[in-house]
């Protein structure tokens, strides 16, 4: 049986691990684990940018009619506002989806620096990766969904934001903590039991991830920063019983 320690309940240790994250990644033992993902990061966010750009000059083109394009001043950054807002859960779902098999593999190295021995974690199969990627992609999917509806009901509108603020970093913990949680050969459920244990804990790491994620260019990084960190988390609060 596997539980994480009460000192894993402490958002500051949480958070201090995700920073942690961040100062793995100039190691060059990590470098040929980092490269895939990072330009993973760049081709999709870069597509998703251009893609964007030209499909509201096209709406804007075809909407706004002359006399008003000096509405554009106030589209475009609405444009850059709402892309970065929806934009980062299906870019980071995306995106990991595709870079799991190399997140697992990033995870299971960190963790041999941290102990200074061989890991003895047992990559999982390709299929079982992308098949618990799917999983997860399904479960923000569904809930999102309904979350969305929340901003169009008058009154309740008002509270919209501060849900969609917290399934945001439920989500980002839930979707980084996983790769070293499976490593351990913890399935989706137990996954999402374990950080319902933590709560404040796992929250204070989801929601500063998704900060990140939100800060063009520098969430390039962030994504694998996040990986190193759930992993020092993992590695230094779970205990096995």
């Amino acid at each position: 049986m596997m539980k994480l320690a009460d000192k894993g309940k402490n958002p500051l240790n949480a958070i201090n691990c995700l920073f942690k994250g961040f100062t793995f990644l100039p190691r060059k033992e990590l470098r040929k684990y980092l490269l895939m993902p990072l330009l993973i990061n760049i081709v999709l966010y870069s597509a998703v940018l251009v893609l964007g750009y030209y499909y509201l000059s096209d709406l804007i083109d075809h909407f706004i009619p002359g006399w008003l394009s000096w509405l554009e001043w106030l589209l475009w950054p609405l444009f850059f506002v709402s892309f970065l807002i929806t934009g980062f859960f299906t870019f980071t779902v995306l995106a990991n989806l595709i870079a799991a098999p190399f997140y697992n593999r990033l995870s299971a190295k960190t963790v041999e620096l941290l102990s200074g021995q061989a890991s003895d974690a047992v990559e999982p199969p390709l299929m079982k990766v992308m098949s618990a990627e799917l999983k997860r992609a399904g479960y923000m999917v569904s809930r999102m969904i309904p979350l969305l509806i929340l901003f169009i009901i008058p009154v309740v509108n008002v509270i919209a934001p501060i849900v969609w603020a917290l399934f945001g970093a439920w989500s980002m913990a839930l979707e980084f903590m996983a790769y070293p949680l499976e490593n351990r050969g913890l399935l989706f459920a137990e996954q999402k039991q374990m950080l319902k244990d933590v709560g404040v804990a796992g929250l204070s790491f989801g929601g500063l991830t998704v900060m990140g994620l939100s800060v063009p260019l520098f969430n390039l990084i962030v994504s694998p920063a996040a990986v190193i960190g759930a992993t020092v988390y993992v590695h230094e609060y779970l205990d096995q019983e």
